[in-house]
């Protein structure tokens, strides 16, 4: 899981039911599990079964069913959110090249 900076932690934090979600989103708990059955979002569960979500997780859930209500397919929605996973994971392997490539030169120097 990626880390976080204390300044945003609570958007990252699963603490939100599925009710408070809908409240905040106008979505059904139907279309909520549907989202997540699709492999869209990511609610954690609690020792008895229950949905939480992050702040996050409702900012992905207000931008899925925008993008659907604009004639997005889930699996284009998928391949989107993989995309960006991957590009994030390139951009944190390459920021870890680079900070280890300027550690050796300076450490080479001393």
């Amino acid at each position: 899981m990626a880390t976080h900076s204390p300044k945003d932690a609570y958007l990252y934090k699963k603490v939100i039911t599925i009710g408070t979600v809908c409240e905040l989103t106008g979505l059904s708990e139907r279309q909520i599990r549907y989202y997540e059955k699709r492999k869209l979002i990511f609610p954690e569960r609690t020792e008895r079964g229950n949905r939480k979500y992050s702040f996050s997780d409702v900012e992905a859930l207000m931008d899925i069913a925008n993008k659907m209500e604009d004639g997005m397919q889930t699996s284009e929605l998928r391949k989107e959110m993989q995309k960006k996973e991957s590009k994030r994971y390139d951009n944190k392997l390459r920021e870890r090249m680079i900070r280890g490539q300027l550690n050796a030169y300076f450490n080479k120097r001393d």
